[in-house]
């Protein structure tokens, strides 16, 4: 896709970076390809973008936070200490402090994610989660791997999170969840 873009807006960097030109990198982030940054985006001190990132308009991926093989659409935030690893953010997703994605069973296995209650293979040994538009994900929550929250959702802080959210949900401890509204 990068070689694709335009030349009068994105910088090439080395053979598989593409950063537009109104993107701001701090200099003590780290960012290796393939991967393309967009417009307005801010990459903060000690960010750590590896692997297949595509990382749209006007999102933030703050200090200490790590990006692996993801996509982060337009107005993603990842702004402090959070990982995100084989995941999907959707539009306007953020992630609280410390909030991560785990992309790997404890036993290695085939990562499967849910449809209701239907099992659904995934075929991979690593998948993060999917992330719909405008959800919240509170602070120091492990979303664990497969998972899927619909959109317009939010997740309070300090919660482990395993399966699928419906859209327009709030998951509290012990994984309750109410419908918003």
């Amino acid at each position: 896709m990068g070689e694709s873009l335009c030349r009068d807006e994105y910088d090439k960097y080395g053979k598989d970076v593409w950063i537009h030109k109104n993107t701001l990198i701090y200099p003590t982030a780290f960012v290796k390809g393939p991967c393309i940054i967009g417009q307005g985006s801010e990459v903060r001190h000690g960010a750590f973008i590896r692997g297949s990132a595509l990382i749209g308009r006007n999102c933030v991926v703050g200090n200490s936070t790590e990006i692996k093989n993801s996509i982060l659409f337009d107005r993603a935030q990842v702004p402090h200490f959070n990982y995100v690893g084989d995941s999907i953010l959707g539009y306007r997703a953020h992630l609280g402090a410390g909030a991560i994605t785990s992309n790997v069973r404890s036993d290695k296995g085939e990562i499967f994610a849910f449809s209701g209650t239907q099992r659904v293979s995934t075929g991979l040994r690593k998948f993060g989660a999917v992330i719909g538009d405008e959800v919240e994900i509170g602070c120091g929550s492990v979303l664990c791997p497969g998972t899927v929250i619909g959109r317009k959702s939010m997740v309070y802080p300090l919660v482990r999170l395993r399966g699928t959210v419906e859209s327009d949900s709030i998951v509290k401890e012990n994984n309750i969840t109410v419908r918003r509204g």
